[in-house]
């Protein structure tokens, strides 16, 4: 059975450098083996994480069915943009609500033997480089593997083929090279030794 890699780009807005990013890196995990699902945090709206909302209502049905994915998968690749050099409300409400007790699991259940990757893609020189420092740290203390490849693509604004793939051969190796990783590293965890 081929390693299930959930592709979550952090951005709402259509045409997002995030998700032309988490799309290309999506279309190259078959090439190493495993098995993309790329999804939209539009088709989970939640609304902001509030205790008291929870304790009346429990958790909203989109971050149920989210939950439910990322138990299904192996891997998680979140691909974010920066902003203000931190990562989006939208990404970071999605993984509270996703990380809160659910039936009889506790919360971080959810994540638990999960390995991620982590990439960002921006205008700018940097990539998104900055927002994945916190964006790593949120992940590993959900209880996620985060492995050391990542990668910010900057210049996003014309880092991109009218198709959807990335221009330049530079940057497809380098999603590839985290890709790769990603799923080598969680089809080695999820096998009994």
């Amino acid at each position: 059975m081929p390693t299930r890699v959930l592709v979550v780009p952090g951005s709402l807005r259509r045409d997002s450098f995030a998700k032309k990013l988490a799309r290309a890196a999506g279309a190259l995990v078959a090439g190493h083996g495993g098995e993309a699902t790329v999804v939209d945090l539009a088709d989970f709206a939640m609304p902001l994480y509030d205790g008291d909302l929870e304790e009346r209502e429990g958790l909203p049905e989109a971050a149920v069915r989210l939950r439910q994915l990322v138990q299904q998968h192996d891997a998680l690749l979140v691909v974010s943009p920066e902003y203000n050099a931190s990562i989006p409300a939208v990404l970071k409400n999605a993984l509270d609500w996703v990380s809160r007790p659910h039936a009889p699991e506790p919360g971080v259940s959810a994540f638990r033997g999960k390995v991620a990757a982590v990439m960002s893609s921006s205008p700018g020189a940097l990539g998104g480089l900055r927002g994945l420092v916190h964006l790593r740290q949120i992940l590993m203390n959900l209880g996620l593997l985060v492995i050391s490849e990542q990668y910010a693509l900057g210049g996003a604004a014309s880092a991109f083929t009218q198709d959807g793939g990335l221009a330049e051969e530079r940057s497809t190796k380098s999603v590839a090279a985290v890709v790769g990783a990603l799923v080598e590293v969680a089809g080695k965890l999820r096998r009994p030794l």
